[in-house]
């Protein structure tokens, strides 16, 4: 017995998950968006056809790749599934075996296959300065193509937009005050460019991957989901981080700490912005759940436009 297990344990894993892992994995992310009827089998049968006809489309403009590599330490679901069960992703620079002018080209050829049904994920500000030459992300025919370029043309040509991080959603670091290139957020580049496609902010420095993998699993499922007044899924961002932080209660006790090393006591005086802060890091936690900023350090309100210059400096009180 205990061979045939072993069998046939190694089989799953040359296959892949089970239709009962998916399950199990794409509820675990659903569950927090809303999605109650997950384990119909009729919705995961239309959410496995909608990854044939909706592909993902991520580039990346000013950054660091951080929100990729948050993506990429994606464990429930793990990245595995993510990529093969959740997400159709056909372009990516960071992951990708192609590159150069066939990739490039690979992309505008699926987006004009897809025109109207993909999702663009763009990751990184917009750099709009000096014609957009401060990003250059390709060339066609011996033609730099650059970020004010892709994000024009496929942003325009997308049934959706996913505005990925807090440079993609607002300008984040690239944006803060000094910066010669002119970067901003895709919304407020769509409104100079006058491009009207639905866009989802999911900003953060970097964004927790539910964020990122249940954004787009709602997209599949029902459409662009609730936002609030910053583009920003309500189910994931429409909670106050001071008024579910953990340490509450000893705020409302008067107890504060002094030093960041102190176990007990709310960390306002020490520069924590959860009061103008709205996500719920609080409940889904870092690091497959083993902590969050809080249980370090302080909060400093990444998540919110006008990071990162409206919350500095971080380690003093707001």
């Amino acid at each position: 017995m205990k061979n045939k297990e072993s069998l046939h344990n190694c089989q799953q894993k040359k296959t892949g998950v089970s239709r009962r892992t998916f399950l199990k994995t794409v509820t675990g992310t659903a569950a927090g968006i809303g999605i109650s009827q997950m384990f119909n089998p009729a919705l995961v049968l239309a959410m496995e056809k909608a990854l044939e006809n909706h592909p993902v489309l991520w580039i990346q403009g000013q950054g660091c790749t951080g929100c990729s590599v948050s993506l990429l330490n994606s464990v429930e679901p793990s990245i595995a599934d993510v990529l093969l069960k959740v997400i159709s992703l056909q372009f990516h620079p960071s992951v990708m075996a192609s590159e150069g002018e066939t990739a490039m080209k690979n992309l505008y050829e699926i987006a004009e296959k897809y025109k109207g049904k993909f999702s663009l994920a763009v990751e990184g500000a917009i750099p709009v300065a000096a014609d957009g030459k401060y990003c250059i992300i390709g060339e066609i025919d011996h033609k730099e193509i650059t970020m004010v370029d892709v994000v024009k043309d496929l942003g325009a040509k997308a049934g959706s937009v996913l505005a990925i991080g807090a440079c993609a959603a607002y300008g984040g670091i690239p944006a803060a005050e000094g910066n010669v290139t002119g970067a901003t957020g895709v919304m407020d580049f769509f409104k100079t460019a006058g491009i009207k496609t639905p866009t989802v902010n999911i900003p953060g420095c970097p964004p927790h991957p539910d964020w990122i993998v249940g954004s787009i699993a709602h997209l599949l499922t029902k459409g662009v989901p609730e936002l609030d007044e910053y583009g920003r899924p309500v189910v994931f961002y429409g909670e106050n981080i001071h008024d579910n932080c953990p340490r509450l209660e000893q705020y409302e006790e008067g107890e504060l700490s002094e030093k960041l090393s102190d176990p007990k006591g709310c960390r306002m005086d020490l520069g924590c912005k959860g009061p103008d802060t709205y996500a719920d890091c609080y409940k889904r936690k870092w690091n497959s759940g083993m902590n969050w900023c809080v249980d370090n350090a302080v909060c400093i309100g990444c998540v919110e436009p006008g990071f990162p210059d409206a919350t500095s400096p971080f380690y003093e009180p707001a």
